[in-house]
């Protein structure tokens, strides 16, 4: 069992977590490489990653516009509000903090955004190839085991990953509470409900794509 669950990390979990870092860093401000195991983040916030995430929010916004898709619209106006709060609105320590959180945190709205797509881009490669299943699988995985690590801690706080590395690293658990004041509760408690909205959120699009897949089937029988 546990040898199951670390290859289930290693394949699915591990390159969630470190892009979940890197988002996080990237919405901040700050510079961010995701890599095996870590995520290399800049210490503090420059220029190039900011302007990097507004091109990247600009060309989908401008895509939303040329397509007349109001969910893409609305996906960008989001995020672009999002990177201007999480830059311009919070302190850099607060930002660290959040980009340490951000491993698990937006590893898990990474992971329900792989597993949401399996309903979305009808009519491209991504639907029509088995990417789209892949994602499902990925999404799936780091989702299941993200949630497992702190549903297991909420009821025996012994599962708290509080670990070092051979090399020092402290682990983002350890780097929370001892760094910056988190109370063990506070950082079970702030990962669990990130797990529920992402839990509501996923369950939101399932039945949005299987009504509009019973919609399709309707019109078709139908005619």
């Amino acid at each position: 069992m546990e040898w199951g669950r670390f290859v289930q990390r290693l394949v699915f979990t591990m390159p969630v977590h470190e892009l979940g870092h890197a988002v996080t860093a990237w919405l901040c401000g700050f510079g961010a490489m995701p890599t095996v195991w870590v995520t290399l983040t800049s210490d503090e916030r420059g220029l190039i990653a900011p302007l990097a995430v507004l091109a990247a929010l600009a060309w989908m916004i401008y895509r939303g516009w040329q397509l007349e898709s109001r969910a893409l619209l609305a996906a960008g106006g989001m995020v672009l509000l999002l990177q201007a709060v999480m830059t311009l609105g919070i302190s850099e320590d607060t930002a660290t903090a959040l980009i340490i959180f951000g491993g698990d945190g937006m590893g898990l709205v990474l992971a329900i955004l792989l597993m949401g797509s399996f309903f979305f881009g009808k009519g491209t490669q991504l639907y029509k190839g088995s990417l789209r299943w892949g994602f499902v699988a990925i999404g799936a995985g780091a989702f299941v085991d993200i949630n497992a690590t702190w549903w297991l801690a909420r009821r025996d706080p012994s599962e708290i990953p509080f670990t070092t590395r051979e090399n020092g690293m402290e682990s983002d658990a350890l780097r929370l509470v001892s760094n910056y004041g988190w109370t063990e509760a506070a950082l079970v408690n702030r990962h669990i409900l990130a797990c529920l909205a992402c839990m509501a959120v996923l369950m939101l699009v399932y039945v949005w794509g299987v009504r509009k897949a019973w919609m399709k089937t309707q019109a078709l029988e139908s005619r």
